[in-house]
């Protein structure tokens, strides 16, 4: 039995790690599965992670993140043939524009079952209202022919309704899972991750992990950091990710006079090292689906801010393992930080509860939840299971 899971781009993030872990995870359920994804770009590419991890990884040079429509007929057709000639039985798609292509063709194909994950979605934070609604409508369409819609939070499921997408037994809530022994042994002591990155013991370290985007908000955090820095002097922010706002980013930080208190590492595929020297992790997006750097923070006891937007609110109990602040809001950004930055017990008490709760979003959590729906709708279908391996 074959199936296929479909991703725009096998670029560092945490829809493309979700995805590998998805296949592997049906790969030892004894299913034959095909991992198929688009243009990476510029983008760091995790496509020979993926293969190192057993899987059999096929790249389709004509599906890309941007409308093209030359393109996206290529890619739907390139889908199809590929359904076909692999007598694809069950099809996953992953992300917007793969959602959509690969869902058409797997209906066009005759496909029995038919899975999407949005991995957030593109309802804000994004595009223009005039394209955001061309979105919207494509996902309705796309919606009537899906078996079922994996969210990563039940805040996913009402979004999504509240824009006429899906029905509400189309929605199942699977929280993306993470490695919680893999990074708690990946991440060094405290002391040991601090001496790496030459930050000594008085510096209040800010670690932002993510894309260097619009839509992840490190701008707001920037400017935030040339507000805290009059109540906690120490403090100090280091982005891990890159991006196109690279430059922007450094340029803001200068202009604020606070270009000597941020460093950039640039993208990591391994971000243990970087969290495990922090003394507080900022999330501060404008829109995301889940927020998995919370959840590798939590792991590892840190306490986190972030925005109250997308998933976030399912991750982070506010007042309990973080703090939870509106969108592009500087100031309130800065009190948030300031608050923690300031109580060593606070983090500390923050920190142990975040430890507690990460279980809740463990990779052994996910995969047991998502191979069940997976036998559920294939007994639905009389697919019967394969034997593992």
């Amino acid at each position: 039995m074959t199936a296929l899971h479909l991703i725009t781009r096998l670029s560092l993030g945490g829809p493309s790690l979700n995805t590998i872990d998805s296949v592997v995870a049906l790969d030892r359920a004894g299913w034959r599965t095909i991992l198929a994804a688009g243009s990476v770009g510029a983008e760091i590419s995790v496509v020979d992670q993926a293969r190192s991890r057993g899987c059999r990884t096929v790249l389709l040079p004509a599906l890309t993140r941007e409308v093209s429509p030359a393109r996206d007929l290529l890619a739907l057709w390139q889908v199809f043939r590929l359904i076909r000639r692999e007598r694809v039985v069950l099809v996953h798609t992953h992300t917007s524009k793969a959602g959509f292509v690969g869902r058409l063709a797997a209906w066009l194909a005759g496909v029995p079952v038919i899975l999407h994950t949005p991995h957030g979605h593109i309802f804000y934070g994004y595009y223009g209202p005039a394209l955001t609604a061309v979105f919207v409508g494509l996902e309705r369409l796309a919606a009537r022919i899906t078996d079922r819609i994996v969210v990563l939070t039940e805040l996913g499921t009402e979004e999504h309704l509240a824009r006429g997408i899906g029905r509400p037994k189309q929605f199942v809530v699977i929280p993306s899972g993470v490695d919680l022994e893999a990074l708690r042994r990946k991440a060094p002591p405290y002391e040991t991750a601090r001496g790496r990155l030459g930050v000594d013991a008085e510096t209040c370290l800010i670690v932002g992990v993510g894309r260097l985007v619009p839509v992840k908000g490190f701008q707001s955090l920037v400017k935030a950091l040339s507000l805290i820095l009059s109540v906690v002097p120490s403090a100090r922010l280091l982005l891990v990710g890159d991006g196109p706002l690279h430059a922007d980013l450094v340029a803001e930080a200068q202009a604020l006079g606070v270009g000597n208190r941020l460093e950039m590492a640039g993208a990591q595929l391994d971000p243990a090292p970087f969290l495990a020297a922090a003394d507080l992790v900022v999330v501060p997006s404008l829109n995301e689906g889940m927020g998995r750097a919370l959840v590798e923070a939590m792991a590892l006891g840190l306490p986190v801010v972030a925005t109250r937007v997308g998933g976030i609110p399912a991750v982070v109990a506010d007042g309990e393992t973080g703090s939870l602040v509106p969108a592009d809001d500087p100031p309130a950004l800065a009190r948030a930080m300031a608050e923690l930055l300031k109580d060593p017990g606070l983090r500390q008490r923050m920190g142990e509860a975040g430890r507690r709760r990460a279980e809740q979003f463990s990779l052994a959590a996910m995969e047991s939840r998502l191979l069940g729906l997976y036998q559920e709708l294939c007994a639905q279908k009389g697919l019967g299971w394969p034997r593992a391996s």
